[in-house]
């Protein structure tokens, strides 16, 4: 081979390897992520954006946010938190199924829900275990009972816990589903709907199911089973390129609960902020109807109470069969990152 030719192919061979580089995106033992973020050999992201979403029915959630804690904790490693709002479960889902969002948090039962339709999800802490659902009819309504919905419109929205609570009451009160007409509406469009008589009842969620008693609203059927944890989800994609950021996550969201139990009257006005409702609702949702003092680890007390939701999916036509909901609950639980929760890795 002539001096030149060994000069080309070695040239060739040089940009090759150098190409493969940057497509890989390997350099000096980093690992680059479809945002920008690196990861080195210790397991360290840098760089890159966390998406993450806030929502009035999880009151952690607000509390971190307000805090700053995230921004404070990720300041070192560059990355940026971008808070994205979920105003209700399924809204929740569609922004993680998208991947605008790498971590959302849902009601038990949306939780499931996606995974068994095939979103790539896992659920790596438990925020609460609250009453937030209900069923719930205007101030001047004659319905008393569950028996009293067959023939009515009831304002639900699909794919959250108050879709699935009043399916449950239904069932336990031997109502026909098909005899009752639901409207597909979002939480608080199905308030609104209730209050202007474009519906008869409606399957509320907190804070606006609170701030509607005050308006004179009235709670039919309650039960307390029949509501599902609230769960904290985050991608598969994310869990695999970012775990560190995933652990700095669920060490904000068990520090927020220490401070959420200590400062209940500061994080009942952090509600009242954000949603834009009186104190004294936020107060009866935190103090009254959020269990904050649960076990944060995703695990068999969850898998209990989605045992007998996921049936319901499959009556109901939202999943296709009951094999799909018995994978999902057997991938959907991550606990790992609850499990090695450090609190005090989160200053402030």
């Amino acid at each position: 081979m002539s001096t030149n030719r060994s000069r080309a192919a070695t040239a060739v061979a040089a940009l090759a390897a150098a190409t493969a580089l940057v497509l890989s995106g390997c350099a000096a033992g980093e690992n680059a992520s479809t945002d920008g973020s690196t990861s080195d050999a210790g397991g360290q992201t840098t760089g890159g954006t966390l998406n993450i979403d806030f929502a009035t029915y999880n009151p952690l959630s607000l509390v971190i946010k307000d805090q700053g804690w995230l921004e404070d904790a990720l300041a070192d490693q560059d990355i940026e938190v971008n808070w994205v709002q979920s105003a209700g479960s399924n809204k929740a889902n569609e922004n993680l199924r998208a991947g605008a969002i790498d971590v959302g948090s849902t009601a038990g039962s949306a939780a499931l829900l996606a995974r068994s339709n095939g979103s790539p999800i896992k659920t790596i802490d438990i925020y609460s275990q609250p009453e937030w659902s209900a069923l719930v009819v205007g101030p001047d309504s004659d319905i008393t009972s569950v028996a009293d919905l067959a023939g009515k419109k009831v304002a639900a929205t699909k794919g959250t816990d108050p879709y699935f609570f009043l399916l449950q009451a239904l069932d336990a009160e031997g109502v026909d589903p098909a005899d009752v007409t639901i409207e597909n509406l979002q939480h608080a469009d199905g308030s609104t709907a209730l209050f202007n008589g474009s519906v008869d009842a409606w399957a509320g969620l907190d804070p606006i199911m609170a701030g509607a008693e005050e308006d004179g609203a009235q709670l039919i059927y309650r039960n307390v089973d029949f509501n599902s944890y609230g769960f904290l989800n985050a991608t598969e994609d994310f869990l695999t390129e970012k775990p560190d950021v995933a652990q700095t996550v669920v060490n904000a969201y068990e520090k927020a609960r220490a401070w959420a139990q200590e400062n209940p009257e500061e994080t009942a006005q952090i509600l009242a902020d954000v949603a834009g409702i009186d104190l004294a609702v936020a107060t009866t949702v935190i103090e009254d109807r959020s269990n904050l003092d649960v076990d944060n680890v995703p695990g068999q007390a969850q898998i209990d109470v989605l045992s007998v939701i996921g049936p319901i999916f499959v009556e109901s036509g939202d999943v296709a069969s009951q094999d799909n909901v018995d994978e999902a609950l057997d991938s959907l639980l991550d606990p790992t990152y609850a499990e090695d929760a450090d609190p005090s890795a989160i200053d402030g």
